[in-house]
């Protein structure tokens, strides 16, 4: 029988296929790489040749330029490739735009690297796609049990009452430009928010692109700071994290400073980030994600590559799983 190890590997560039000479999101430049989604972390530029989704490789042009890699080869999902007798496949894995797990297939072994995912609805990509495999390679971003995210519907009710409660205030809410972004304007929208919502210049590309691949996010304006201090009292303004600390927000009228991330559900972060309004909406499987994940695909094999994953391991080995932490490095667990 065929040991795993030899079809995916860690090396300290990222993990590795020996059989197929090719790396899934390398943390270093290589010559080839399957990149799972357009965040910074997983998504890097100086590759020789990358295979990616369409979006995901619009999204590595908007950031890193058109040159980005040697080669690029649009992947779409259920699409199969093959080399040296490896099939490489996409799927979606609902966590941002564009975002996907690699299905691996070598001589009868089938290995997921799920990349980052989530298991809820997200109204800006198509929902994570369970696959029967032999290993599965997962995040555990929020693998603890405290990490139990509410309903994200109920956290845009959260925001617009408090909209409703102050209209006198800018209500200013902190979320990362690529996923979170787009995803709360969607849910705004789908909450009946139909004014004008304004957003800090750093989105103003990805906003467009997600409109090029369809994602409707209805009407938007630049929060332009040189206008007068009430224009956007009773608005919401959607900025990068750092802007709410940053001089620009001082512009605007008694601001409600509120996050959008999955660990606003630690009280001690928000105080932290002198968060008014904390919301709890996270582009992470939550720990019921993870686990229900895990006992749904019931691998032979559960490999973690970051985040808290002795936690998660511990849950398998309970529940008859095999598991260990690869304990990756170079991937981010705080944009979220």
């Amino acid at each position: 029988m065929i040991r795993p190890e030899t079809l995916i590997c860690p090396r300290p560039a990222g993990l590795y296929c020996p059989p197929g000479d090719f790396y899934i999101d390398p943390v270093r430049p290589v010559a080839r790489a399957v990149i799972t989604h357009g965040h910074a972390d997983h998504a890097r530029a100086g590759h020789e040749a990358v295979a990616a989704t369409a979006e995901t490789l619009a999204i590595m042009a908007v950031r890193y330029g058109e040159g980005f890699a040697g080669s690029v080869r649009t992947l779409a999902y259920g699409e199969a490739i093959e080399r040296d007798g490896v099939e490489v496949s996409l799927v979606p894995a609902g966590h941002v735009l564009g975002s996907a797990q690699v299905v691996v297939r070598w001589q009868g072994l089938t290995i997921v690297v799920s990349g980052d995912y989530k298991r809820r609805r997200d109204p800006t990509c198509p929902p994570f796609e369970p696959v029967p495999c032999d290993v599965f390679v997962t995040e555990a971003t929020f693998g603890l049990p405290v990490f139990r995210h509410p309903d994200d519907a109920g956290e845009v009710r959260k925001l617009l009452r408090s909209v409703e409660q102050f209209p006198e205030r800018t209500h200013l809410v902190g979320a990362y430009a690529l996923g979170k972004a787009q995803r709360l304007i969607r849910l705004l929208r789908e909450a009946g928010w139909d004014r004008t919502i304004f957003v800090h210049g750093a989105f103003e590309r990805l906003n467009a692109l997600y409109g090029e691949f369809g994602i409707d996010l209805g009407r938007l304006a630049p929060a332009t700071t040189d206008v007068a201090k009430n224009a956007f009292a009773g608005e919401i303004v959607i900025a990068p994290p750092g802007a709410l600390a940053d001089r620009w927000s001082r512009r605007f009228a008694d601001p409600v400073d509120a996050f959008a991330s999955g660990w606003m559900r630690v009280r001690a972060r928000a105080r932290q980030r002198a968060v008014e309004l904390p919301l709890v909406i996270s582009d992470h499987a939550d720990w019921d994600e993870l686990t229900g994940t895990l006992a749904e695909l019931a691998p032979g094999e559960v490999w973690i590559t970051h985040g808290r994953e002795e936690a998660l391991a511990r849950w398998a080995q309970l529940n008859g799983l095999s598991a260990r932490a690869l304990a990756l490095v170079g991937y981010e667990d705080e944009e979220d």
